[in-house]
């Protein structure tokens, strides 16, 4: 016969957020009361190959601590609502792994630990991982490995037009332009209405001096949105570019449609398994030259969530910092095509991944979408695509557009 306790569930603020309710006091659960020397761990690693590879790091990590690790994977869209079916039955995990963009609305409710209450070393890291991590002055999460995105270029089609990339944008638009022929583009971008498309806007809306906190302020973001619109107006990226995600704009790539592109590491594999297009990646061009890229920096986060077994939150913390050690971030990292996020781990794949030096660099210089807004930043990044397509289809002016954002965003 089970018996029922009631008993506070630490993460119950966090539950109620995500499910828009306000309930005082308590919840009753019945839940099945965990295995102390077992480690839980939800995350989105749903792809076999993933799932194995992370059991293996998490298995050296476990088993000279005499612990076990039991990964609890589901998609990445459906781990916010997991956890929050988890909260609700007091069998949150030991580690919660998130999207850097979703963190921000879970330290809100104060359901994750500090990591520096759970014994995690943070020293080390790079000033931008740090950031993916961290709410309001405080890190709550640790990424293994990061992304950003760089520009891949064609090496065989620059080399006959005798061309180097780009560095600057005027640059990127005579490149672009000269690139152009037939059905083959010059340059390809992503810039659909939805995270994929704010993804790739925001190397140039950033880079510019664009401030995500106040759209309609300054001249960079509609800067930024004049290069768009000018690379389309002038033909050298195609106008289908509203409807291409990232996997469509490195289709067009792989397929010979477009000599330069933007897109991130994730793209690797594709790009490597196939033998028709010659490739190099080289930096997001800027606005004036001698300028630092400031691209988004991507990937997820480690969390501990707030529980009143503090062995259990030191058991996560160790396994953490096992993970995170320089051989495990690095062998991690080349696992995914990510850059470690630890600054010796970084200089070591740099080296041993010459070819993928640029995403490394990259990173150094790149930014949480969540810094500046905090929880706000999906109804700000939202905004953003709205404007960006309102300046490609013709509908507004870039000025026109960032005003309505603004609003849109609640400014």
């Amino acid at each position: 016969m089970t018996t029922c306790r009631r008993r506070r569930i630490p993460v119950s603020a966090l539950a109620l957020t995500l499910a828009g309710a306000t309930v005082a006091g308590g919840l009753t659960a019945c839940a099945a009361q965990p295995d102390p020397g077992t480690v839980t761990v939800l995350n989105s690693a749903t792809d076999a190959k993933e799932h194995t590879a992370n059991q293996a790091f998490f298995d050296t990590c476990a088993e000279p601590l005499g612990l076990k690790v039991k990964q609890i994977s589901v998609p990445a869209d459906q781990v916010a609502t997991k956890a929050l079916r988890m909260a609700s039955s007091d069998s949150l995990p030991d580690i919660l792994e998130l999207d850097g963009s979703e963190l921000a609305q879970f330290a809100e409710t104060d359901g994750l630990r500090p990591l520096a209450e759970t014994g995690f070393d943070a020293e080390g890291f790079s000033d931008s991982a740090v950031s993916l991590g961290s709410y309001d002055g405080t890190q709550y999460g640790v990424a293994r490995s990061v992304n950003s995105l760089a520009l891949i270029y064609n090496t065989t089609m620059l080399a006959d037009a005798g061309l180097e990339p780009p560095t600057t944008w005027e640059e990127l638009r005579a490149t672009a332009a000269a690139l152009t022929q037939g059905n083959t583009y010059g340059m390809a971008f992503s810039a659909s209405p939805n995270a994929d498309g704010v993804y790739q806007f925001l190397p140039f809306f950033w880079s510019a001096g664009g401030d995500e906190a106040h759209l309609a302020e300054g001249t960079g973001g509609q800067e930024a949105l004049q290069l768009w619109k000018d690379l389309v107006d002038d033909g050298s990226a195609s106008r289908s570019v509203v409807n291409w995600n990232q996997q469509d704009v490195n289709d067009q790539f792989v397929s010979g449609r477009t000599a330069m592109m933007v897109n991130g590491p994730w793209q690797v594999p594709v790009l490597s398994a196939q033998d028709s297009v010659e490739w190099a990646v080289a930096s997001i061009p800027v606005p004036q030259a001698g300028q630092d890229p400031v691209p988004p920096i991507g990937g997820t986060v480690m969390t501990v969530p707030k529980n009143s077994d503090t062995d259990r939150e030191r058991n996560a913390g160790a396994i953490l910092n096992c993970l995170n050690s320089e051989q495990n971030q690095l062998g991690w990292g080349e696992r995914v095509n990510n850059v470690p996020t630890r600054a010796d781990a970084a200089q070591a794949y740099r080296e041993q991944n010459p070819e993928l030096a640029p995403f490394a660099d990259l990173v150094a210089t790149a930014r949480s979408r969540t810094a500046e807004v905090g929880t706000r930043w999906p109804m700000v990044g939202d905004a953003l695509a709205g404007a960006f397509q309102s300046v490609l289809t013709g509908r507004s002016s870039p000025a026109q557009a960032l005003e309505r954002a603004a609003q849109q965003a609640g400014e």
